[in-house]
């Protein structure tokens, strides 16, 4: 019982330039979270490990960018780290998707417990390829991942959330094929970048990432919300989780233009009309997913009766949207 956990370091998949970087992740211990629970009671000890982290806060790291370049940075009271920083004359290892690869690790000079991986703990960053024509941004609950968003009190959210592994996770009808074409473009060569946002908490990072993987959906940033408890004094961003994190995507590349992929369950349709205002001539379509609940589904339909700014397409099922894609353009 006295033992302490080891360390560890969770980098977030994140995405900028080749003159800018951000990078971000989060330091805590590791509480051994087994992503392939046996039985009903592992679920709900993984689940409450996943929430009652422990963070290793106010902590110098060091992030190696190339083979040689170390910035050090130092953890927030929440376990963060984050490196928001404009470069010049670095060659950034990228693979053939944009993907820039660095290490971080702790500062072993003010550390003296066990550390996971050796102490290297490996990130990556999206930096969208040129041949890329557009972008994605894409909500996950009920977009792609069937949570039950829409339920009363939200009781289907907890139960798939707590009681179920990311491997016996339903995505949603046809939701990973659709976006490995948007993925691919056209020419089935453009790389558009994907960019998975949601308002669930950075402690399901490692949760979603299996879940995309083992559904196949694209590689991208995924891009979640600090976890805040009613006694959280850390300052609230000016804009909400969503619109702060979209608003961000469009001002850093501002050459691409963006198709906006949420639900019919939650506040995805005002927000996507908020940012098409914003942003004009940048949206080039919107698609929102159908969800069991007949009031929320006609007021979403009455909100986009007479819209014309850009296109938009309610789905019941992935071919309607597969339809949609074709006909103008971005799908072969």
């Amino acid at each position: 019982m006295l033992r302490k956990d080891p360390l560890q370091i969770i980098p977030f998949s994140t995405y900028g330039t080749s003159t800018h970087v951000y990078l971000k992740g989060r330091a805590l211990e590791d509480e051994d979270i087994d992503l392939n629970d046996k039985n009903w009671w592992s679920l709900v000890v993984n689940s409450w490990k996943r929430f009652e982290t422990d963070e290793i806060r106010e902590t110098p790291l060091n992030i190696t960018i190339g083979e040689s370049n170390i910035v050090p940075c130092k953890t927030d009271k929440e376990g963060y780290y984050l490196l928001d920083k404009s470069i010049k004359n670095l060659a950034l290892p990228i693979d053939n998707e944009g993907w820039f690869h660095y290490e971080v690790s702790f500062d072993t000079g003010t550390i003296k417990r066990e550390i996971q991986q050796n102490n290297k703990f490996k990130g990556q960053m999206l930096i969208p390829s040129q041949n890329a024509v557009f972008g994605v941004i894409s909500d996950i609950d009920d977009t792609i991942l069937q949570t039950g968003v829409a339920s009363p009190l939200k009781w289907r959210v907890a139960v798939n959330t707590f009681l179920k592994t990311p491997q016996k996770r339903k995505a949603l009808e046809g939701s990973s094929e659709f976006y490995a074409a948007l993925h691919l473009g056209k020419t089935l060569t453009e790389a558009n970048p994907i960019f998975y946002v949601s308002n669930s908490p950075w402690n399901l990072y490692r949760y979603l990432d299996v879940f995309l993987t083992q559904n196949q959906f694209p590689k991208g940033p995924v891009l979640l919300r600090d976890f805040r408890t009613p006694f959280d004094k850390t300052p609230k961003t000016e804009l909400a989780h969503k619109y702060h994190e979209i608003y961000n995507i469009l001002k850093t590349y501002p050459h691409l233009n963006f198709i906006l992929i949420g639900d019919c369950g939650e506040k995805d349709a005002y927000i996507y009309r908020d940012v098409v205002r914003q942003f004009p001539n940048r949206i080039e379509a919107i698609y929102l997913r159908a969800v069991e609940h007949s009031k929320k589904m006609n007021r979403i339909a009455n909100l986009f009766s007479d819209y014309r700014e850009v296109p938009v397409q309610i789905v019941e099922k992935s071919k309607e949207a597969f339809t949609h894609a074709k006909k103008h353009g971005f799908i072969p």
